[in-house]
């Protein structure tokens, strides 16, 4: 088939748990159908669009640079964030002159299908009724949650506005689309809910087993007591770390006071570089070129995310690795999992604080925990698997009309 996929970024160098999916999917599905791609290129990272033929047949490079969260244009797009119609979230991946290319684009090639992946594109397809539109979150959940975790009036007022104007934009593209893929069944519950969509389908998130399969012997490396993978730009996984280092982290340390903290993830902030200026038990590794070695020397992955949508890959990731994981309840939430058995759960600080102290002080229960959660992730979640639901859903959609409008 004939696929025309519309992306904000390529695929290279891979750091977000979203390019994981999608990569890994996509490299399956180039196999069996002719993928054309178009992503935004950043001119500072010619590796995106220098490796896109491993995943598609033709790519087409947008260059346009999306000003980075530390550059003053960043913080002029969230004043403009104060009185635009569409959310920031959106408008700040948004290259002039990307429909009229799509448009162009549409007409000569006459594709049989079109993908657009996560909800930016969505703001300059030109025919979305006739695309499957692959949200990796529910963005309107996700803000709002930032609602409720903001600290001071200021930032909780402007994330309020923004979440409402998320729900305003993210309704109607969903209530467009020609259908919607949703990466697990809690998100395609909420997408009908809040949005009244009924063209949702749900596909599982998929892991590479052998990839972060641990050797035998284990190499010797980097090592933590506990370990967090994600990216670091990401405000949820910022809003997660400063809570478990400010709330859980003290409460683990009365009882054991040597436990060491590897928070590895791009681009950190300076709150979350500070924390190891100021405690030499605690690693901020920034960007890795692999997080392998960091989930095979650690004891313990911890999730402690309250604020999030979607699925987390760092979770499957973890338990491939054969590494015990505790989560919070939003940190899990769309994965199939069975706690206590494959993961623990628990949400208040005192109570993640115990989790991740019985599984420190127990050998055999991380063995018994990281076992089950390998086995269960071996036997259901490969991202072969995952590649033949979409393209189920690729195969049942509204053809693309090649005249755009």
């Amino acid at each position: 088939m004939k696929t025309l996929w519309v992306n904000s970024n390529f695929m290279h160098p891979t750091t977000k748990g979203g390019q994981i999916r999608t990569l890994e999917m996509l490299r399956r599905l180039h196999r069996r159908h002719e993928i054309h791609y178009v992503a935004i290129a950043n001119p500072a990272l010619p590796e995106g669009p220098a490796r896109a033929h491993e995943y598609s047949h033709k790519a087409y490079p947008f260059a346009y640079r999306v000003p980075d969260k530390t550059s003053p244009a960043f913080y002029l797009e969230l004043a403009r964030g104060l009185v635009s119609s569409v959310p920031v979230a959106v408008e700040r991946f948004h290259p002039p002159g990307m429909r009229a290319f799509l448009e162009d684009l549409i007409r000569k090639e006459k594709f049989e299908c079109a993908v657009v992946d996560h909800l930016a594109p969505t703001a300059y397809f030109p025919d979305l009724a006739h695309a499957v539109f692959f949200q990796h979150n529910v963005e309107t959940m996700i803000w709002r949650r930032h609602v409720e975790h903001a600290s001071g009036a200021l930032k909780r007022a402007y994330f309020q506005l923004q979440a409402g104007r998320m729900y305003g934009y993210e309704r109607r593209v969903s209530r467009e689309a020609g259908h919607i893929v949703a990466v697990s069944r809690n998100d395609a519950d909420e997408m009908r809910r809040l949005f009244d969509v009924t063209r949702v389908t749900a596909i599982p998130t998929g892991v590479d087993i052998q990839y972060f399969l641990p050797p035998d012997p284990r190499p010797a490396g980097p090592s933590a007591d506990l370990v967090f993978v994600g990216s670091m730009d990401w405000l949820p996984n910022v809003d997660g770390m400063t809570y478990f280092v400010k709330e859980v982290l003290p409460l683990i340390r009365r009882i054991r006071p040597q436990t060491t903290l590897a928070i590895v993830g791009r681009t950190p902030p300076p709150k979350i570089a500070q924390f190891a200026v100021e405690d030499p038990r605690i690693q901020v590794t920034g960007t890795v070129p692999d997080i392998r070695p960091y989930l095979w020397g650690g004891a313990v992955s911890i999730v402690p995310l309250r604020i999030g949508g979607g699925t987390r890959l760092k979770i499957y990731e973890a338990m491939a690795a054969k590494i015990p994981v505790v989560s919070t309840t939003v940190g899990a939430e769309g994965l199939t999992a069975h706690p206590p058995v494959d993961i623990r759960i628990a949400d208040a600080p005192q109570e993640f604080a115990d989790r991740c102290l019985e599984l420190l002080a127990e050998p055999s229960a991380r063995e018994r925990v990281a076992s089950a959660a390998w086995e269960m992730v071996n036997a259901n979640f490969s991202w072969e698997q995952v590649s033949r639901c979409f393209e189920r859903v690729m195969e049942a959609a509204p053809r693309l009309s090649h005249s755009p409008s």
